[in-house]
């Protein structure tokens, strides 16, 4: 591996390799991480079988009537669970909405549970069969991925492996389902306009369709490219915040597809990552430096950061 001032393309790194040699890994992911805010991550554990059955599942859900899909949108709910309809969020700054349709699906949590308040309860579609056991197996498996990835970070900071176990224990992460419909010459806006995500890490599959973008250090997009089954893995806001932006989050973007691609829809599955809503995202004392001072001198707690972001992308 090279060292993280000549990587010029986001490298892909083998989670496999984080249990025979955790520091190596360590190392090579948070490079990534620290050059790009971006990281291409396989052997990721999560079941091939698992993930093709929730692929098919997400093109039936998408493929119901207008009407079916809008009777599961929650209307003053922020977009957190179930449906939100077509062009309906919007890149903070952007002019035009995105052309895209999302379902969420957020940790279960046992009655009467501390987080009730701040996490709504999901909500599953009656017209699809297996919908709820899918999702909540996949939603397992990405915690579970992005646990060690964590870890991983955790060890590049110089932190203890399981530093990151209590922030997200009960987080607020968010299981996502995205349908990019075909678009015509002429459609307004793009697929996703260029944003930073607010949460800790994301893990996305499903991205070789292509048109996901992130954007380099010198102004420049650069196309990440990756083979089948590979997670993308980025740095969200509330890392950036705790890490002083050591670890970047960095602005990315899905493109609309080239002529001859734009009749096929393209779906992928975002894993949003979040610490527990009652953290305090306070920033690291070890990525405060004289040359790096401590750009977020203000504590806020995950919850209330996720409301100002929600706000901010038309959410709320």
């Amino acid at each position: 591996m090279t060292d993280s001032a000549e990587l010029t393309t986001v490298a892909s790194v083998s989670l496999a390799t984080s249990d025979k040699d955790p520091e190596k890994f360590a190392q090579a992911i948070g490079r990534s991480f620290e050059r790009f805010g971006f990281a291409v991550v396989a052997d990721h554990g999560i079941p091939a079988d698992l993930i093709a059955r929730a692929e098919e599942t997400a093109k039936a859900f998408f493929a119901l009537p207008e009407d079916v899909k809008r009777a599961y949108f929650v209307e003053g709910g922020a977009g957190q669970r179930g449906y939100t309809p077509f062009r309906v969020e919007t890149a903070k700054d952007a002019s035009e909405a995105d052309l895209k349709e999302f379902w969420h699906i957020g940790r279960e949590l046992p009655a009467g549970h501390r987080y009730a308040g701040e996490m709504p309860a999901n909500i599953w579609p009656a017209e699809i069969a297996d919908f709820r056991e899918t999702y909540l197996a996949l939603f397992a498996a990405f915690d579970r991925a992005g646990l060690r990835i964590l870890s991983a970070i955790a060890r590049y900071l110089g932190l203890d492996p399981h530093f990151f176990d209590d922030t997200v224990a009960d987080g607020n992460s968010i299981l996502r389902l995205l349908h990019y419909p075909p678009i015509g010459p002429d459609a307004p806006g793009i697929r996703a306009g260029a944003h930073e995500d607010i949460n800790a890490i994301t893990l996305l599959l499903g991205a070789e369709e292509g048109g996901l973008q992130l954007l380099d250090k010198d102004g420049r997009w650069l196309s990440v490219g990756i083979a089948p089954g590979e997670l993308v893995v980025n740095i969200g806001d509330m890392l950036q915040r705790l890490t002083n932006k050591r670890l970047p989050s960095t602005s990315h973007r899905v493109m609309n597809p080239p002529p001859e691609r734009r009749g096929f829809a393209r779906y992928s599955m975002p894993f949003f990552l979040h610490f527990r809503p009652d953290y305090l995202i306070e920033t690291l004392p070890q990525t405060i430096t004289p040359e790096r001072p401590d750009q977020f001198p203000e504590p806020i707690t995950a919850n209330d950061f996720l409301l100002q972001r929600l706000r901010e992308i038309k959410l709320i």
